[in-house]
């Protein structure tokens, strides 16, 4: 098991980046190891609340996989939330969060995961923090290109 939590402040609206994030298809545009996106059509679940199932195809240079998930966006508490529906985890769960903050917005990144080959778990929990990291910056990339520098009363 190996779980992760970052938390950074962007100069952006939490509605921009909750847009941001919620827009897996446009993924393969910004996230160079995702290599292929497939994005269902957005489900009415509640009043401001859709779900959509995702596959995704991602490509390292030792690992090339897929992954289907279901996508919870939550526009009334600013939240998107991703669970497991098949792939090669044993378990996959994550959670952004968009705060309001004097700066622009407090974005929170919370992940969970399991692979169920132990060799590619172990082997990938070695790495992820960096993997996070890099994931983050590659949103925060898509912002500044998607919203410009800054966009809050920062």
């Amino acid at each position: 098991m190996a779980e992760y939590h970052v938390s950074r402040i962007l100069p952006y609206m939490p509605d921009q980046l909750f847009a941001l994030v919620g827009d897996v298809a446009a993924y393969p545009q910004f996230i160079p190891w995702i290599t292929s996106m497939r994005a269902g059509e957005a489900r009415p679940a509640d009043e401001g609340v859709t779900t959509l199932d995702a596959e995704a195809g991602v490509g390292f240079s030792f690992l090339k996989e897929r992954f289907e998930t279901r996508v919870r966006r939550d526009a009334n508490a600013n939240q998107i939330t991703v669970g497991l529906l098949s792939g090669p985890f044993r378990r996959l769960d994550n959670r952004w969060a968009f705060r309001p903050h004097p700066m622009g917005c407090e974005v929170v990144f919370d992940i969970d995961f399991q692979f169920k080959a132990r060799m590619l778990d172990v082997l990938l929990k070695a790495n992820f923090g960096y993997a996070v990291d890099k994931l983050i910056a590659c949103f925060e990339a898509r912002a500044r290109e998607l919203y410009g520098e800054t966009v809050a009363g920062a």
